[in-house]
């Protein structure tokens, strides 16, 4: 082993993911669909030469050992194919060892150890991980349990030096019969967007416009750490398109939103008796929670506040791209005995900027923009966003997890109430029921919204204090809640610059933060994305700093030239 280890992480399911662990602290990782465009892209073959490598410069050099997630899908069975991959492409040398790790562990390593807990339980759920058989945890099972079923929720107790598997929820996979709570929200979710996955936040976004009564179906059935989903509900999953979202459905909307209202709600209240469950298992202050499901930031938000734990950590990329993270980290702490001191101070992981490649792509603009280095920067911004223009910023390495938290951001002036249907029609083309999420200064973010902790991470919904919805209706969702992102000058300096002047200049502390994508795409990686989205959508102005970036034909203000479209409710 070399003085300084070095672990790669490759996460080969869904949200195809590579980490690379250096040292005590250093971690980089990047998401397959930042370099191909295409969301929720699957790990497969030729990943590493053709995407990691050419982007993540972290890979190149001595390795002293890899390790490999795969999930439910068919990918393990090409293991060898990997292997001989990984072989040639990093130059491994023929004793490099390269280990496998199954789902879950991989997810609770990218929580634990990580968070700023020295022990924790640990919670993690999503739809389906690993197969029983491909398990590299010990968990007592009963005896004769099948190696073809597949864990959809896992509970653990946890102190640094031992990590204890203490239950698991199993299934079959049979979509006949589905059971677990990761099973139940995906299912809700096809039943108002049928056509692919990733579409979960979507109906997080709709509830709130729902009556969670009004067809009156029952809470999910909890029994102990298992949850299964009643009878009256998978009648309901069996009625096809009559659930659909219909953009600009007038007619449909409620019934769309009621069915997400009741899906959400139960959702919740199982979230709910399962973490009482495991608190009362592991008599512990504080839980750290990781799988697909824990990007719901509602629920999150009932958690923090109302669980019978003191703290609740969720790590920014809780997803299956954070994987890569948790297989390095894994590696790292259980194979060669390291000690890893990275915690989730923030969420920027992805390569190190180049300045040659951001001169680059401003020597490359096409006639239709123009560049400028603004002697202040910030000023600048802040005069655009005053005058209600929407400003990407684009700066340093990239975020880890689906949410843009100021490097990969579109900003706004939250006080305009015609920017959000601006930034959901003209930029992002997506339903306007969305919320944006607001970005606030950490000293202010107690007095404007109902939060006694920092959130760095934009993770869990809080309501918006009364006294100023009405000050700031682009952020604050129909149900009066939002997800804020608190900004410390240290995690987050020019950012904390840029909301420190934009206060100074209009007595707001906050501003709009959506991420900086188009229609359909993942957040952007290089500066040529950022400039392309800058070109194909509505957005007015990219600040690539030191450059500030502008239309020659600048798109319509909102509330001023540009009015929202008539809504279906």
């Amino acid at each position: 082993m070399t003085g300084s280890p070095v672990v790669i992480g490759v996460n080969r399911t869904r949200d195809g993911s590579i980490a690379v662990a250096r040292g005590r602290t250093s971690v980089h990782s990047l998401q397959k669909e930042r370099m191909t465009r295409r969301e929720h892209h699957r790990g497969r073959l030729r990943d590493l030469p053709d995407h990691y490598l050419p982007r993540l410069p972290q890979l190149a050099g001595p390795v002293d050992l890899v390790v490999e997630g795969y999930s439910s899908d068919t990918e393990i069975a090409n293991l060898a194919a990997y292997r001989a991959e990984l072989r040639e492409t990093l130059g491994l040398t023929g004793d490099t060892p390269v280990v496998l790790v199954s789902h879950h562990l991989s997810h609770l390593y990218s929580a634990f150890p990580p968070s700023p807990f020295e022990e924790a339980a640990g919670l993690v759920v999503d739809t389906q991980g690993s197969r029983v058989r491909d398990f590299t945890e010990r968990v007592e099972l009963p005896r004769g349990t099948p190696g073809d079923l597949l864990e959809v929720s896992s509970f653990y107790r946890c102190s640094r030096g031992r990590v204890e598997c203490l239950a698991k929820q199993l299934w079959d996979g049979d979509w006949a019969r589905p059971a677990g709570l990761g099973c139940f929200y995906a299912l809700l979710t096809r039943m108002l967007w049928p056509s692919g996955g990733g579409d979960e936040g979507k109906v997080m976004d709709l509830a709130p416009f729902g009556d969670p009564d009004a067809l009156g179906l029952p809470e999910l059935d909890v029994r102990g750490h298992e949850v299964f989903i009643p009878r009256a509900w998978l009648d309901t999953f069996d009625q096809g398109a009559a659930f659909r979202y219909v953009t600009n459905g007038a007619s449909t909307f409620k019934r769309s939103a009621n069915l997400a209202a009741a899906g959400q709600r139960a959702f919740e209240r199982a979230l709910d008796r399962l973490a009482a469950w495991l608190h009362e298992r592991t008599g512990l202050a504080d839980l750290v929670f990781a799988g697909g499901t824990a990007l719901n930031c509602t629920a999150n938000g009932r958690l923090i506040r109302g669980s019978p734990f003191r703290e609740v950590f969720i790590p920014p990329s809780p997803h299956d791209g954070g994987t890569a993270v948790g297989c390095a980290l894994y590696g790292m702490i259980e194979c060669l005995g390291a000690e890893s001191g990275f915690r989730w101070a923030d969420d920027f992981l992805g390569p190190e900027p180049d300045p040659a490649e951001i001169d680059a792509a401003v020597r490359a603009l096409p006639e239709d923009l123009t560049a400028e280095r603004p002697a202040d920067l910030a000023g600048a911004i802040v005069e655009l966003l005053a005058g209600g223009r929407t400003v990407g910023l684009h700066q340093g390495r990239s975020e880890s997890g689906p949410r843009a938290l100021g490097n990969r951001s579109i900003l706004g002036d939250p006080r305009v109430p015609e920017l959000r249907d601006y930034v959901n029609v003209e930029v992002k083309g997506r339903e306007w029921f969305r919320p944006l999420a607001p970005l606030v200064l950490a000293e202010h973010a107690g007095r404007i919204f109902d939060v006694d902790r920092p959130a760095p991470f934009m993770q869990y919904a809080a309501e918006v204090r009364p006294e100023h919805r009405e000050e700031l209706p682009c952020v604050t969702h129909v149900d009066g809640t939002a997800r804020p992102q608190t900004v410390e000058p240290g995690r987050t300096p020019f950012l904390h610059e840029l909301l420190t002047r934009w206060h100074e200049r209009t007595g707001c502390p906050v501003l709009v933060n959506a991420s900086l994508n188009g229609p359909g795409d993942p957040l952007t990686e290089t500066p040529e994305h950022s400039v392309g989205t800058l070109r194909k959508t509505g957005l007015h102005a990219l600040a690539l700093p030191p450059y500030l970036i502008r239309k020659r034909d600048e798109p319509p203000v909102p509330g001023d030239d540009w009015q929202p479209p008539a809504r279906p409710v």
